[in-house]
């Protein structure tokens, strides 16, 4: 089986589905229990996911032999710094290449809004989350914010591509 990364509404019904998802694993591994339906609802409520369209971010899923598997979003937080979110992996097709590709398509998504730097933050328990983005070349930065559950902040400079205005310096 292969994969498909694209980008795609963040409230089309597999997107929805995955992100409902995603905040199901991190919440249950936060509070040590599985989430319940409400919880899910109340974190999905006002969760800031309308900033991942055009022209303040991004959002792609990742498809494993064409089912919905994988998803990850991108918001752009200053003219040339854009931050993932909500990255996410089905466990059952975690270590297929999925995670990888959805990076690589938010970075080409960040390049294309003009960033030059992506990052992110992340929590201690998320240890596949961190050896994802240690192995794709982001590297562990100081605190850039206080959010509830940062606990490590990683980065990584975008190099521009040929054919990007930032290449070449007029």
């Amino acid at each position: 089986m292969t994969w498909t990364v694209a980008p795609e509404p963040f409230d089309s019904p597999d997107a929805a589905l995955l992100r409902r998802d995603y905040y199901a694993e991190v919440a249950g591994r936060y509070w040590g229990r599985p989430a319940t339906a409400e919880e899910i609802e109340d974190g999905l409520t006002d969760d800031g996911a309308a900033l991942l369209t055009a022209p303040t971010g991004d959002f792609v899923v990742g498809r494993f032999g064409g089912r919905a598997a994988a998803c990850a979003g991108l918001v752009l937080v200053a003219a040339d710094t854009a931050e993932l979110t909500r990255v996410y992996v089905r466990p059952e097709v975690r270590g297929t290449g999925g995670g990888g590709l959805l990076l690589a398509a938010l970075e080409e998504r960040a390049r294309a809004l003009g960033a030059a730097l992506l990052r992110l933050d992340t929590r201690h328990d998320l240890v596949e989350a961190r050896g994802l983005y240690a192995k794709h070349g982001f590297r562990e930065v100081p605190a850039f914010n206080r959010g509830p559950y940062a606990e490590h902040w990683f980065a990584k400079e975008l190099t521009p591509r040929a054919g990007d205005f930032r290449a070449f310096p007029v």
